[in-house]
């Protein structure tokens, strides 16, 4: 892992479990149904870094002793928005965690010749811009298409927003941060660089394969 300086709005997440299960994600011999169950792990324990701010109000309820005053989540609930295809294998982890979360979907290929991202699909709530969006994909490579995606909900009119990822190379992280320096960034590892075919090294694979078994 890089020991590289991160931006300010990048928050590594160095909690002992998370740092464990990602060692173990990482390892070429862990199977699908394995890496699968451990990306849904991490995702929910990432989650609590990335929620751990949200607003709340009180509100009156019955014990079965007495009523009293306790704190809820006030205003709209959270969007977390996939990446598609690998970043359904954070989601998951993160409605484990917030069950009444909305959920958007965003798909996007590189083109091969420009190799600018260009979309595919786009499926959000109507009422985005009232929402913390959480947007979700394992990598950050490049950071072309995670980038491409704040811009696209940028676009659709969210205004709070939120990436999060297991791992990024210093290269995806430099070039989010340029294009998004007010969206908050959490990642769990940051690692050394990015090779010649835009894999981060030394990385985990690709994610979305070992994700659901293809190649």
């Amino acid at each position: 892992m890089t020991e590289m300086p991160l931006p300010d709005s990048v928050t590594l997440i160095r909690h002992p479990l998370v740092q464990h299960k990602l060692t173990l994600l990482r390892q070429k011999a862990t199977s699908t149904g394995e890496f699968r169950r451990l990306a849904r792990e991490i995702s929910l324990l990432m989650a609590y870094e990335l929620t751990r701010d949200l607003p709340l109000q009180m509100t009156e309820i019955e014990t079965p002793l007495e009523s009293m005053q306790a704190p809820i989540l006030s205003g709209k609930k959270l969007c977390i928005v996939s990446i598609l295809r690998a970043g359904d294998g954070i989601l998951e982890g993160m409605l484990d965690l917030v069950p009444s979360a909305r959920v958007g979907h965003i798909g996007l290929y590189r083109d091969p010749e420009t190799l600018v991202p260009v979309e595919y699909y786009l499926k959000l709530p109507e009422d985005v811009a009232e929402r913390l969006v959480i947007v979700v994909d394992p990598m950050l490579a490049t950071g072309h298409s995670a980038a491409a995606a704040l811009s696209r909900l940028k676009q659709a009119g969210a205004e709070q927003l939120r990436f999060a990822c297991l791992l990024a190379a210093p290269e995806g992280v430099s070039v989010l941060t340029r294009a998004h320096p007010e969206v908050p960034v959490f990642t769990c590892a940051v690692d050394r660089e990015l090779d010649d075919h835009a894999y981060i090294r030394p990385g985990l694979g690709d994610a979305g394969d070992r994700l659901y078994g293809t190649k």
